[in-house]
């Protein structure tokens, strides 16, 4: 069986490689449309759209596509990939001593059959001071990312808890994105 990441992202090619099964990368190249509202709603339906989007222009008779997306969401405010400087300041100094929410969707498609699901994570950040913010800012590593924050990199030592499943929040819950694989006879 051949497998198709429909996703540029080095995160969820680390995650994906760490289920055992070999796959192409192939980033969807279609302009995202949000239709929904709610946030499991919202990062489903992007997953569908990246993976169909593959799916259609790429795929052969027989491959797997897998798309996904993930969000950070804190009081119903969607945080993206920050535009520059100030805005992940803003973001990383409203995330500071709180808690808050990371929705990733997932699209499998196999032959006519999809599937999609969301996984969550509630997330709670320690205190963080302005310098801290500024330091890690200047690294350049929260400009990629959607909240501002890789929970991987040099970020996690403000990380106080996390509750479900930690790669859901790197990008890719893979433990559930196994299972279904499974449970469909696709692995």
């Amino acid at each position: 069986m051949n497998y198709i990441l429909a996703s540029a992202s080095p995160r969820r090619r680390e995650l994906l490689a760490k289920c055992g099964i070999y796959f192409d990368i192939i980033p969807s190249g279609i302009e995202e449309k949000i239709t929904g509202e709610a946030p499991p709603d919202i990062v489903m339906e992007l997953a569908r759209q990246k993976a169909m989007d593959v799916w259609k222009n790429h795929a052969k008779n027989g491959d797997v596509v897998i798309g996904a997306d993930t969000i950070v969401v804190y009081r119903d405010e969607i945080l993206g990939k920050p535009e520059d400087e100030e805005e992940a300041l803003n973001m990383l100094s409203m995330l500071a001593d709180r808690t808050h929410q990371v929705y990733t969707g997932v699209a499998i498609i196999h032959g006519t059959s999809m599937k999609t699901f969301c996984e969550r994570t509630d997330v709670t950040f320690y205190p963080v001071d302005r310098q801290d913010l500024l330091r890690y800012i200047a690294s350049g590593d929260p400009m990629d990312k959607a909240g501002a924050y890789g929970i991987q990199g040099t970020f996690a030592i403000h990380v106080k808890e996390i509750h479900g499943d930690y790669n859901n929040v790197v990008g890719l819950p893979v433990a559930r994105l196994y299972q279904e694989l499974k449970k469909d006879m696709l692995v």
